[in-house]
């Protein structure tokens, strides 16, 4: 499944300063459909590089972290149960900014 990722206020930093991921994620074994919780697990795994707890809190993002599947707020799709298919648009933005 062909995904583009997009991080940015600062999560890109996470990533070796790169904003965007053009990526490829196989499905888990037995698994019909991808989540968001699926996608955070990969995302963690094969994406972040440094410090993930800046990321992840448990199984889903941390408090400050916008997630936008298309263009969407996630909190409108079901969060961690989003359904995310083949050519999605994920975008991780923090609003947590110092000053």
């Amino acid at each position: 499944m062909q995904l583009t990722l997009e991080f940015g206020g600062g999560l890109e930093l996470l990533c070796d300063s790169e904003k965007i991921h053009k990526v490829n994620v196989d499905l888990p074994n037995g698994v019909e459909e991808l989540t968001m919780k699926d996608l955070l697990s990969w995302v963690r795994t094969n994406v972040i590089k440094e410090r993930p707890e800046m990321f992840i809190k448990g199984d889903t993002v941390r408090p400050g972290v916008l997630v936008l599947v298309n263009d969407c707020d996630w909190e409108l799709s079901g969060q961690l149960e989003t359904t995310i298919e083949d050519k999605d648009v994920i975008v991780f933005i923090s609003t947590l900014h110092g000053g």
